[in-house]
């Protein structure tokens, strides 16, 4: 396990963003979420949550970030992601997104992260497990 000795478990990185109207609208178009919860004032006013929300898989991106730029870094490669959507996230809200190793196998560069996304009064709006296979390439 050549790849991962600098990694223990217990290890932690953030990751913090606001969310804002041109994320929805950016990730609407990369997709083809349109769903009106996202866009439609009116139509989301008649909902649960009563005014327009974040694409819940946009804020899941930012888990994604923390793996493939901060930690464990470039060539970082998902391997499966449990998620459980906790809480809403809306426009201007501050998103941390938190990881940290649990385990890292002895035979192969494969780690094992808890997954968290918190808002900015630090509630969880989203939860789960990243197992990652970290494989350091060189930058050229």
């Amino acid at each position: 396990m050549q790849s991962s000795h600098l990694i223990e478990v217990g290890d932690t990185a953030t990751y913090r963003r606001t969310v804002t109207e041109a994320d929805i609208a950016l990730f609407a178009g990369a997709t083809g979420d349109t769903n009106p919860y996202h866009f439609d004032e009116a139509y989301a006013a008649k909902g649960m949550f009563k005014k327009r929300i974040a694409h819940g898989m946009l804020v899941t991106g930012y888990i994604s970030t923390v793996l493939g730029t901060i930690f464990p870094g470039p060539g970082t490669i998902y391997l499966s992601q449990t998620l459980e959507f906790k809480a809403p996230v809306f426009i201007g809200d501050t998103i941390t997104a938190v990881v940290e190793v649990l385990a890292i196998k002895d035979t192969k560069p494969i780690v094992t992260l808890r997954t968290e996304c918190l808002n900015q009064d630090g509630k969880t709006v989203v939860s789960g497990q990243a197992v990652v296979l970290v494989e350091y390439v060189p930058m050229a």
